[in-house]
C-alpha cells in the first residue's frame, strides 16, 4: 500500500530531493540503491523491459527501505497510469507533457472522482480491499511529476505548472536537446536558452525544479543545486555499475 509520503511535504517546501533511476528490472537493484540514501527511487517502465509484475516487486522493496517509489510511466495514458497506482507507488512520473490539458490529463488519470476519472480497483494500493478508506485519505500524498522533455513544454511551462495537483516537473535532457534537433548537445545555445527559461518560469510559479543528470557525476548534481534545482534524479543504475567497473579497470590496465 501506497505509504505516508513526505515527498510530497518537501515537494510543498521546495525542498531539496535527490533520487535514481531504476532501469534494470530485479529487486536487488533498488535494495542495493537504498545504501546510498536517496530520497526517492524511480522505476522506468518508458524505455525498459521492466514488466507490471516487477514494478509492484520494485515498488514493494523500495518502499520496505523507507524510500519513496516512483514510476515513469510509458506514456500519459488512462490505464497505464491505474495500474502503477493500484500497484502501490507513491507517485508517478509522466514523459512529454508539452501543454495544460495534458498535464490535466494526468491528474485526471490519477485522481478518483470527482476529482479525476480514474477506475477504483483493489489491489496491492488500497490493501487488497482492506484499507480502501486508509488508501483514499492517503491519495492526498500521491505525488504527480510532469517530465519537461520538448521545448513546447517549455513554450507552455506557465500554463502546465498552474494545473492543480501537479507537484513539480523535471527536465529530459536528452529528448529536450533532440526536440531542438541536436540530440545530446548540451552545449547547445538554444537548449541553455531554454533551460533559462525553464528555470524562470518555474521560480515565478514556485513550483519546485527538476533535472536529471544522467551521468554519474556527483559534481554536476552540485552544479544544479546551485542553479536552484531542488529535484535531482542523479544517475541511472546501469551507469553507476558501469562507470565504477570501466574506472577501476583502468587503474588495473594502467599498472
Amino acid at each position: 500500500m501506497m505509504k505516508r509520503n513526505t515527498l510530497k511535504e518537501k515537494l510543498n517546501n521546495n525542498e531539496l530531493t535527490i533520487g535514481s533511476w531504476i532501469t534494470i528490472g530485479h529487486p536487488a537493484i533498488p535494495e542495493i540503491l537504498s545504501h546510498a540514501k536517496f530520497d526517492w527511487l524511480v522505476i522506468d517502465i518508458e524505455h525498459t523491459t521492466i514488466d507490471l509484475s516487477m514494478v509492484q516487486t520494485l515498488i514493494s522493496t523500495i518502499q520496505s527501505k523507507d524510500i519513496s517509489a516512483l514510476v515513469r510511466v510509458s506514456k500519459n495514458e488512462e490505464v497505464v497510469i491505474k495500474r502503477v497506482l493500484d500497484a502501490g507507488a507513491d507517485g508517478i512520473i509522466v514523459p512529454m507533457v508539452n501543454s495544460r490539458l495534458e498535464a490535466e490529463k494526468a491528474i485526471k488519470y490519477s485522481k478518483y472522482p470527482p476529482n479525476g476519472s480514474r477506475g477504483v480497483g483493489l489491489a496491492r494500493a488500497q490493501g487488497y480491499g482492506y484499507r480502501f478508506e486508509e488508501y483514499k485519505k492517503a491519495l492526498n500524498d500521491l505525488v504527480v511529476i510532469v517530465q519537461i522533455e520538448h521545448f513546447e513544454g517549455i513554450d507552455n511551462l506557465k500554463s502546465i505548472l498552474s494545473v492543480n495537483g501537479v507537484d513539480g516537473s523535471i527536465i529530459g535532457p536528452y529528448d529536450l536537446t533532440g526536440s531542438l534537433g541536436v540530440p545530446g548537445d548540451f552545449n547547445n545555445l538554444d537548449f541553455k536558452r531554454y533551460l533559462k527559461t525553464y528555470t524562470q518560469v518555474s521560480e515565478l510559479a514556485q513550483k519546485p525544479m527538476g533535472f536529471h543528470v544522467v551521468e554519474s557525476r556527483g559534481g554536476e548534481v552540485n552544479a544544479k543545486i546551485a542553479e536552484g534545482y531542488t529535484f535531482i534524479a542523479f544517475g541511472t543504475d546501469f551507469f553507476f555499475m558501469g562507470d565504477r567497473s570501466i574506472e577501476e579497470m583502468r587503474v588495473i590496465r594502467e599498472r
